[in-house]
């Protein structure tokens, strides 16, 4: 059978040397900027539009916190629960953002603290905010998912005798693989997007959107995890399960705990505007 082999795509936009090393725009960080203009423009557009009550200054200030909690929490979470050994024996390097290395759940930490602080001194509640954000993260998600493939890292296991397996030139073995990548954009980010999107209309207590955010992510990478290849300095753990597995079960027993509790709450929102439904 014959496979798609793929060409070398270029890592970088732009690169330029400094100090000994490169540095420059790669892919998977023009996504995640993508992500977050798309995110923006669609916060100033409800805005404009009445549907959430937040003003320009607020919009901004939120984007700025998600921007330093995703970045300082996704390296941090790569760090700690990823390849521990390695930055306690090269600590130089963990500010090396631009190396790769960066996690979804360390990630999540870091927005939900940065939220926190944000919402502590503005005086919002903090998962009102993030019940928000959560319809627009799957847009990140998956833009940065497609940058992992154009990078052609973090690809699937291996599958021969599938017609869409795909050769990436920076494997070694040079052998057919899942394109996991396009998996984990379709999943985590269309799709759950549209899940997210399309109930943006739909009324819920506080802490509920983001509840459910938590429970479809994790289940959707737990699903796609199965096709991508662990993490070679990691590999499986318990003989069958990857990093990204445990670590989503986990946020998948809090996204229940967390659902149950604030419907139990039934706090309104005081950010989201619902279209009123028109009596008959």
């Amino acid at each position: 059978m014959e496979y798609i082999v793929l060409p070398v795509f270029e890592k970088y936009i732009f690169k330029i040397g400094l100090f000994g090393t490169t540095i420059g725009a790669t892919w998977y960080g023009t996504m995640y900027a993508l992500g977050f203009l798309i995110g923006y423009l669609f916060l100033i557009y409800w805005s404009k539009k009445g549907k959430i009550r937040l003003s320009n200054e607020n919009i901004l200030d939120i984007v700025f916190v998600v921007f330093l909690g995703v970045i300082l929490g996704g390296r941090l979470g790569y760090v700690i629960f990823y390849n521990l050994p390695y930055y306690l024996e090269n600590p130089h390097k963990i500010i090396a953002v631009w190396e790769g290395g960066m996690s979804f759940h360390g990630g999540l930490i870091g927005v939900v603290v940065a939220v926190s602080i944000y919402a502590g001194v503005k005086r919002f509640n903090t998962f009102d905010i993030l019940d928000l954000l959560s319809i627009l993260v799957p847009i990140g998600l998956g833009l940065g998912r497609v940058g992992n493939f154009i990078n052609q890292e973090l690809y699937g296991r291996v599958a021969e005798g599938i017609p869409w397996a795909m050769v990436f030139p920076t494997d070694p073995k040079g052998l057919p693989r899942h394109p996991s990548q396009l998996y984990e954009a379709f999943l985590e980010g269309l799709v759950l997007f549209l899940i997210m999107f399309f109930t943006r209309n739909v009324k819920m207590p506080v802490g509920v959107r983001s509840s459910l955010f938590a429970i479809f992510y994790s289940l959707f990478r737990i699903i796609s995890e199965f096709f991508r290849e662990p993490d070679p300095q990691i590999g499986y753990i318990l003989g069958f399960m990857t990093m990204g597995q445990i670590l989503s079960f986990v946020l998948l027993l809090v996204g229940v705990v967390l659902l149950i509790y604030f419907k139990n709450q039934n706090i309104p929102s005081k950010i989201m505007v619902y279209d009123k439904v028109s009596k008959r």
